[in-house]
């Protein structure tokens, strides 16, 4: 065996010893509470047929891209799709890239320039933080949601500070005081940066989002929505104003070298937006199964769990080894919850995931949180 062999074998053994080794599973049969298909969009028939049916009114589409949208990729219908989608969200403009990681990757690792300042919270995505190592900038983290942690970063950054925060926190499922961070940001001249991912189709009146659910589009300078979780389908867009749009195309390395989306893909998001418009209901289901699962919460998981708003409800179970005891349990009464554990998180504040959706019935909500009662 190489020396190289041996180094990975050995991080994958240290890894096992610290009870945090990732292994690729499927889970069929059981009720899905893992998924970020909060609308059950990804399993919709009706939406099924309607990408179906925009793909034959183009016969001349083909099945990959050919190449990337500099070069033989691009479209019209692209073109259109990201118009399309910067007005419903309320933007001036959009680009589509090939996944939220692409997404956060090019934006943080392009628009912030050496000398300039980013200000992030702690528990932004790894996309976010992937993307800040690739940039030039300064970088430095301030608490989770503190206000006033962010203003004394910013008063000590100087000029050009960019500030990134997620608007529903995807391992915490709470979401960031946006409507004071952009006064904060308004006053003293930073750039607010919004990752939408988890509030795309679940905030905002017709699901554009928590910043267009506040009044706040004019005053975020770049927000991301992704196309992954609750539209069902696959990519993301960065909204932003027609400047930030044309230096995407030209420094954003993320969407210059990599081949565009095929057409069903873009058919697909297309198609998904249509059908987030006509069926509203999907999002009133979902308020109502989240509010029924707050509802019906033990006294002591009621203790454990994370405040939160959104689909996502977290129940903290501090260690690797306990939380992944407690998922298993879940997981063999019928409930795919999954476990949550260190590095993903901090050590200690381990927990078990709990994504709720639109399709989820009454039953198997009250089933999941008897059994999480009889476990705390």
């Amino acid at each position: 065996m190489s020396e190289t062999e041996d180094k990975l074998r050995h991080a994958l053994e240290e890894r096992e010893k610290l009870g945090s080794l990732r292994e690729l599973r499927v889970s069929p049969g059981l009720a899905d509470f893992c998924s970020n298909d909060y609308l059950g969009f990804s399993r919709a028939e009706t939406l099924r047929e309607m990408i179906a049916e925009e793909v034959r009114k183009h016969p001349e589409s083909k099945s990959g891209s050919t190449g990337s949208r500099l070069i033989s990729g691009n479209s019209s219908y692209c073109e259109e799709l990201e118009s399309f989608i910067a007005g419903f969200h309320g933007s001036q403009s959009g680009l589509i890239f090939n996944s939220g990681y692409d997404a956060n990757l090019g934006l943080f690792s392009s628009v912030p320039q050496r000398n300039d300042t980013i200000l992030y919270d702690k528990l932004v995505h790894a996309s976010i933080r992937d993307g800040i190592r690739l940039s030039h900038a300064r970088a430095f983290s301030f608490e989770h949601n503190d206000v006033e942690d962010l203003e004394r970063r910013i008063k000590s950054a100087g000029s050009s500070v960019y500030v990134a925060v997620e608007s529903v926190y995807s391992m915490d499922g709470d979401c960031a005081p946006l409507s004071e961070m952009a006064k904060l940001c308004r006053a003293y001249g930073a750039n607010l940066i919004v990752d939408e991912a988890h509030a795309t189709g679940v905030f905002g009146r017709k699901g554009e989002g928590l910043a267009a659910e506040l009044g706040l589009t004019r005053d975020v300078f770049a927000r991301v929505h992704t196309f992954g979780k609750a539209l069902g389908t696959h990519g993301a867009v960065v909204l932003g104003s027609e400047t930030l749009r044309s230096y995407l195309i030209n420094f954003a390395r993320s969407f210059i070298y990599t081949t565009a989306l095929p057409f069903h893909s873009l058919a697909a998001i297309r198609c998904a937006y249509e059908y987030l418009l006509a069926d509203q209901e999907s999002m009133e289901r979902l308020a109502e199964r989240v509010a029924l699962f707050k509802r019906n919460l033990t006294d002591g998981v009621r203790a454990r769990i994370i405040e939160s708003q959104s689909a996502i409800q977290c129940v903290v179970v501090p260690g690797n080894a306990e939380v992944k005891s407690f998922a298993h349990q879940i997981q063999v009464a019928g409930y795919d919850v999954r476990p949550i554990m260190h590095p993903t998180v901090p050590a200690g504040s381990e927990r078990l995931r709990v994504c709720l959706h639109a399709f989820n019935t009454e039953e198997e909500i009250l089933g999941l949180t008897n059994k999480l009662g009889m476990l705390t």
